[in-house]
């Protein structure tokens, strides 16, 4: 990195960058990059203890750009700042006016403000999905393409809930059946919480039927039939203590605890009797008791649970599923309405988006063509190519693909554009292209990295032209290295390297007058001026 602390003003209209290889031009880039949300290396930091900030005002008061901002809770300034901080750790943050924002948030915004075009970016043209956005942008389709983007997320939404629901169903239905037998077989058992507690406590009393009777009547003996009972002793304790109590309150106390006892046990002694007469041997209710229990005792085998509270959840869960399956199919068809309301509307945003690109091919052939006679490709020929999907089938960006033929000489046959065309053509194609673009965007900011690249003489002459006729409704910067697109600028920075005694720093420098003369000649005849040079630049730069 040569670069501690640099700050740039660049104006309106053309502005031209120029320097020797290696003084820095490619760190300014790179610093546009990182305020457009690209990778950040912390390797590229001065000092490793360091942090790196890079931060752009944009005005952008005319490119309607609010929603954005009130999208994004975001505060709107009619000058916009946006600015990129990298740690020594490689942490990197991002901001627009000072809010902390995601790295998506920072491209969505600086995507519509900052155009980039290099020698790398040339590749795109090849690219179907970059041919069409070049056709909608001419064809004006930004508004359909809007609505068409939306629903298709909606439909593709859609789809996938239906294939999901769809498939749920198809499973759900092969156990349909089986889940009806079982919650049948639950629903006949009629189980009841807390049944099979009662029923093995009464199961229990009815196969010890004797033996319980008989304790009984042992009992009964004890409290009250035997010949030495116990509620004929209280009762005779009870009247003994009655005489004593005329002795004091004491045996008063102990007569009235005894009266107590004598109520209690005889209580106890009724109840026995009770229990006596309803206590007897009954085979056939026992004999219910055991079926009832063995239909309870095989549900529970069945399903692995233990009790008649876990046979009840289960049924109702059950139940849940079978009418999980009847919602399932309401759901089912209510999508595949929604994906036939969707559809339809999709046909006839596509439908519009299509005929608008078709109304708009011939044109952007003829202004391709156009330029590219004035950039010494005057039999070049060019053809906007659709493909169109099938009935129900629809792409991102509606139903039609593009693809871009190219012929470069009088004769050659139609061919896609990445078979047909050189480097030095598709840079020129690709001038040509953001050109076009140019005349129908709102982007407020291009920058060109050497679009220069391979091209000299009456043909750079032509493409300096055409940069400049682009500057009058854009802010635009070009690198070059060649002086007849360097002497179009409305500005010149110059970016040159300056060493100390313990460092080298990348600096910039605005060049006017005479400065200028001297750098165009520079880009003429290299580092030696001659005063030929130097009057050919004057020449360009007059003429320009």
């Amino acid at each position: 990195m040569l670069i501690d602390e640099l700050e740039i003003n660049f104006s309106d209209g053309l502005t031209i960058i120029t320097g020797e290889t290696g003084a820095g031009k490619s760190i300014l880039l790179g610093a546009l990059n990182l305020i457009l949300g690209q990778r950040a290396d912390h390797q590229s930091l001065l000092t490793a203890a360091s942090k790196c900030v890079v931060e752009a005002v944009f005005d952008i008061k005319n490119y309607g750009l609010e929603s954005f901002f009130e999208a994004n809770d975001l505060d709107y300034e009619k000058e916009t700042t946006v600015r990129r901080e990298i740690t020594p750790e490689g942490k990197s943050r991002a901001f627009i006016n000072d809010t902390p924002v995601t790295l998506t948030v920072l491209k969505s915004l600086t995507s519509a403000l900052v155009d980039i075009h290099s020698q790398h970016e040339t590749l795109l043209i090849n690219q179907s999905g970059f041919q069409l956005k070049i056709v909608d942008a001419f064809a004006g389709n930004a508004k359909f393409l809007q609505q068409y983007t939306a629903q298709y997320k909606e439909y593709r939404s859609v789809k996938e809930d239906l294939t999901e629901a769809l498939e749920k169903e198809q499973q759900a239905k092969s156990e349909s059946d089986y889940l009806n037998f079982q919650l049948n077989e639950l629903t006949e058992a009629s189980l009841n919480e807390g049944e099979q507690e009662k029923l093995e406590e009464e199961q229990e009393r009815l196969t010890h039927a004797e033996e319980i009777a008989g304790q009984i009547n042992h009992l009964i003996q004890l409290l009250a039939e035997g010949e030495d009972n116990l509620i004929s002793g209280l009762s005779t304790g009870k009247q003994l203590l009655h005489s004593l109590t005329r002795f004091g309150s004491p045996y008063k106390e102990l007569e009235e605890r005894i009266a107590q006892l004598y109520l209690e046990i005889k209580d106890i002694a009724g109840e026995l009797n009770s229990a006596a007469s309803n206590t007897q041997a009954d085979p056939r209710r026992l004999e219910q008791l055991q079926e009832r229990l063995a239909v309870i005792y095989r549900m529970q085998q069945k399903h692995r649970v233990d009790s008649v509270n876990a046979l009840i959840a289960l049924m109702e869960n059950l139940q849940q599923k079978l009418e999980g399956i009847h919602s399932l199919e309401e759901q089912i068809s209510r999508l595949q309405k929604e994906e036939l309301r969707l559809e339809t509307s999709l046909r006839k945003l596509s439908g519009e988006l299509a005929e608008k690109r078709r109304e708009a091919a011939p044109n952007i052939e003829k202004e391709i063509l156009r330029l590219l006679s004035e950039l010494a490709m005057p039999h070049a020929r060019l053809k906007v190519s659709f493909i169109t999907a099938e009935e129900n089938e629809f792409y991102p960006d509606g139903k039609d693909k593009v693809n871009f033929l190219f012929a470069a000489n009088k004769g050659s046959e139609y061919r896609e554009i990445q078979k047909s065309a050189s480097g030095g053509e598709l840079s020129r194609i690709m001038l040509c292209i953001k050109a076009l673009q140019a005349g129908v965007s709102q982007m407020p900011t291009l920058i060109f990295d050497e679009i220069d690249t391979g091209i000299s003489g009456e043909t750079a002459a032509k493409t300096g032209a055409i940069l400049k006729s682009m500057s009058a409704h854009h802010q635009l910067l070009s690198i070059t290295h060649l002086p007849q697109i360097a002497a179009r600028g409305n500005a010149h920075i110059f970016v040159f390297k300056e060493t100390g005694k313990s460092h080298t720093r990348t600096r910039l420098r605005q060049l006017t007058g005479e400065e200028r003369v001297r750098e165009v000649a520079r880009l003429l005849s290299g580092e030696q001026l001659t005063p030929a040079a130097l009057d050919n630049a004057r020449d360009l730069l007059a003429t320009t």
